[in-house]
């Protein structure tokens, strides 16, 4: 059963909360607004809001979901902030392979962290890496994703989408993910910096899934997100990797 709106995956597992601003796409961060949310509900595990903090209670969560799932690891944070111990990183990777009917994926910003990490440790054969890029200004982390040869899936989010990335070398990549940015202050995406991934997606054979347009729509009008919808020229564009589906 899905029990998350985000539209690339099932569910969502966060044995760590809490992050800190490392680039443009920050700026605006989602998770920090929810955090602050849901602090004001008074639930416990976001009494510090945003501070990064750590659950050990919460790492054996997937164990007891039988059905495999598609799991976001830690959207509400960064599994590679650089104050999370290794230690705490090896205890999220023992669940994730006590759990191989279930396909995990991990999404950061801090892809240079995420290299070296795995240069010294094994990639669990479940899980997908991914790397946010939000601009030309960062696209150096799909350098460091590319390098991680043994990952099954390796994935790119540009989401909050912010200008044109031009050229991409896509070669190392499976799946691409592309969205603009939500919420009141959200900043504008242009259709060409849409169709110049796609574009680039197709001739390079890697699997395109728009996830939205977010505060602006494509006729460069604010409203809300729901109302700009999830079409690009006209129809719905979303794939994703034939890569080990497990049949979800």
């Amino acid at each position: 059963m899905k029990t998350t709106k985000i539209e690339w995956t099932d569910r969502t597992w966060n044995p760590i909360t809490g992050c800190t601003k490392i680039s443009s796409g920050c700026i605006n961060c989602y998770a920090e607004v929810m955090a602050r949310r849901l602090q004001a509900m008074g639930q416990k595990k976001y009494e510090n809001a945003f501070s990064i903090a750590m659950h050990e209670k919460c790492l054996d969560e997937p164990l007891s979901w039988q059905k495999p799932h598609a799991i976001f690891v830690c959207s509400m944070s960064d599994v590679f902030h650089k104050d999370i111990p290794t230690s705490f990183i090896n205890k999220i990777m023992a669940t994730i392979k006590m759990t191989p009917h279930h396909r995990y994926q991990l999404l950061t910003k801090r892809s240079g962290r995420m290299l070296e990490y795995f240069r010294k440790h094994n990639i669990p054969q479940n899980v997908w890496l991914g790397v946010t890029v939000e601009s030309k200004e960062y696209k150096r982390r799909i350098d460091d994703l590319s390098l991680l040869e043994n990952a099954s899936v390796r994935f790119l989010s540009f989401e909050p989408l912010l200008d044109d990335l031009e050229e991409l070398d896509l070669s190392n990549v499976d799946w691409v993910i592309v969205g603009g940015e939500s919420g009141a202050n959200g900043r504008r995406m242009e259709e060409d910096w849409v169709k110049n991934i796609r574009v680039q997606c197709e001739s390079q054979n890697v699997s395109f899934f728009f996830k939205q347009w977010g505060t602006w729509g494509s006729d460069g009008k604010k409203r809300s997100k729901c109302k700009n919808g999830k079409l690009l020229e006209g129809k719905i564009v979303q794939s994703m990797p034939e890569i080990d589906r497990y049949n979800l």
